[in-house]
C-alpha cells in the first residue's frame, strides 16, 4: 500500500514536470524556433543608479537591420520593429491593445500564419501604407457577430487602418502574455504616423536552424559592432538573444523542480522499501514451519532466499503497476480539469517498474537471507 501511494505521487509529479517542460519548449518554439531578438541596450545610469529602459534607448536604427541582413551567412530574415499601446477602435466598439510596427519578413521569423486576407508588402513599407493584420483577441473584441474585418476601416486611436489579413491564433506564451491580443503594420506607418520617431525598439531576426542560432548570434554581435564603430574596449550597446537560451534559461529555473523531486523519491522510496522488509519479515515468521518442511524434503538454501526474494519483488511491482496507473490517471484528470501541462513518457513507465524491482530486492533480501539460514529442525519446532 506505501510503495503504491510512493509510485502514484512520484509519477504523477514526474508527468507534470515533464509536462511543464514539454509546455515551456512548444511554446517558445511556437515563437519561432530560431528566431533571434535584437534590443537596445546601455550600462548609463540616471538617477539613484537606475538604468535607463530599452524603450527609451536609440541605439538601434534601420541601418542596423539591412546591415545584418546584407552581411550575415546565417541569418535568412530580418525585421526592423517598434511597439505603442493605445485603443483599437471600429464604430462604437474599442479593445486596448498593441500596435506593433514590422516588416513582411516579420511573419517567417515567428512561424504566422494568415487565416484569411494576405500580408502588407516592402511596397506598403516604403510608402508607410495605414494598413494592419489583426490578431484573433482584438478581432473579438471589436467585430461583433463573426463579422469578417477583411476590407473593414478601423482606427488605431486617431489613425484608420485598412484590414487586409487576419493572423492565425496563437494563444498564449510562456509567461502568460496573449499573443493574439495586437494588431500588425508596416514598422515605418508606426514610426511615422504613430510614434513620430526615427529609430528602431528591436530587431527581430532568423538563424538558418536552430544549430545556426549560436553561430548567428555571434555574427550578428560582430556586425552591431562594427556598424556602431564600438572600440574592442566598450560594451555592447545592445543586446542579443536567441530562443535557444530561453529555454536553457526556462529549463534551468524548473530544474530546481528535479531537485525536489529527487528528494521526495528518496524518501518515498526508503519509506516504501522498509514496508516491504516488513511484510517480509512477517511472512518469514509465519511460515517458519512451512520453511522447515520445504528444507526438510530436499529444498536448498537458494531455493528458500529465491521464493521469498521472489514474493518481495512482486509485491513492490504490483504496487508499482498500480501506482503508475493512478499516476497515468491523475495527470489525465488534471489535464482535463484544470488544463495543467502533463506528459506521459514511455521512459517514466519502464523506469517505475526497474524502481519497484530494484527496491523488491534490495528490502527484501535480508528477510529472505533469514530464512533461507533457518535450521530445518527448529523451523519444524516453531510453534
Amino acid at each position: 500500500m506505501v510503495l503504491k501511494q510512493t509510485i502514484t505521487s512520484l509519477f504523477f509529479y514526474s508527468f507534470w514536470y515533464e509536462g511543464s517542460k514539454q509546455s515551456i519548449r512548444s511554446q517558445l518554439s511556437s515563437m519561432g524556433s530560431t528566431m533571434i531578438t535584437i534590443r537596445p541596450f546601455s550600462n548609463v545610469t540616471v538617477g539613484g543608479g537606475a538604468r535607463l529602459g530599452s524603450t527609451g534607448l536609440r541605439t538601434l536604427v534601420v541601418k542596423d537591420a539591412i546591415a545584418i541582413q546584407d552581411q550575415s551567412e546565417f541569418i535568412t530574415n530580418v525585421s526592423p520593429a517598434v511597439s505603442t499601446s493605445g485603443q483599437a477602435i471600429n464604430a462604437s466598439l474599442n479593445w486596448p491593445t498593441t500596435l506593433q510596427g514590422v516588416s513582411p519578413a516579420y511573419l517567417d521569423i515567428r512561424e504566422w500564419k494568415l487565416t484569411a486576407g494576405i500580408t502588407f508588402t516592402d511596397d506598403d513599407v516604403a510608402s508607410a501604407a495605414k494598413v494592419c493584420l489583426l490578431g484573433q483577441t482584438v478581432i473579438a473584441n471589436i467585430f461583433i457577430n463573426s463579422e469578417d474585418p477583411i476590407g473593414k476601416i478601423i482606427r488605431f486611436n486617431k489613425i484608420p487602418f485598412k484590414v487586409i489579413g487576419v493572423l492565425e491564433k496563437k494563444g498564449e506564451n510562456t509567461f502568460g502574455q496573449d499573443q493574439d491580443d495586437i494588431i500588425l503594420a508596416p514598422y515605418t506607418t508606426v514610426q511615422k504616423r504613430i510614434m513620430a520617431i526615427t529609430w528602431i525598439q528591436n530587431i527581430y531576426a532568423a538563424a538558418i536552424d536552430e544549430k545556426s542560432s549560436d553561430t548567428a548570434s555571434q555574427e550578428v554581435t560582430a556586425i552591431l559592432r562594427s556598424n556602431h564603430k564600438l572600440k574592442y574596449t566598450e560594451d555592447n550597446d545592445f543586446t542579443v538573444r536567441t530562443q535557444a537560451e530561453l529555454i536553457k534559461t526556462m529549463s534551468s529555473t524548473s530544474s530546481l523542480l528535479t531537485v525536489l523531486l529527487t528528494a521526495i523519491a528518496a524518501i518515498s522510496l526508503l519509506v516504501g522499501g522498509i514496508g516491504i522488509m516488513n511484510i517480509m519479515y512477517v511472512s518469514v515468521t509465519e511460515r517458519t514451519k512451512e520453511i522447515g518442511l520445504r528444507m526438510a524434503i530436499g529444498a536448498r538454501g537458494v531455493d528458500i532466499l529465491l521464493q521469498f526474494l521472489t514474493e518481495a519483488i512482486l509485491i513492490s511491482i504490483t504496487g508499482g503497476l498500480i501506482g503508475v496507473i493512478l499516476g497515468i490517471s491523475a495527470a489525465k484528470l488534471v489535464t482535463i480539469f484544470l488544463a495543467w501541462p502533463t506528459l506521459v513518457t514511455q521512459s517514466s513507465v519502464i523506469l517505475s517498474f526497474v524502481v519497484c524491482a530494484i527496491t523488491g530486492v534490495f528490502f527484501g533480501y535480508y528477510p529472505a537471507q533469514k530464512a533461507s539460514l533457518l535450521d530445518p529442525i527448529e523451523a519444524l519446532r516453531y510453534e
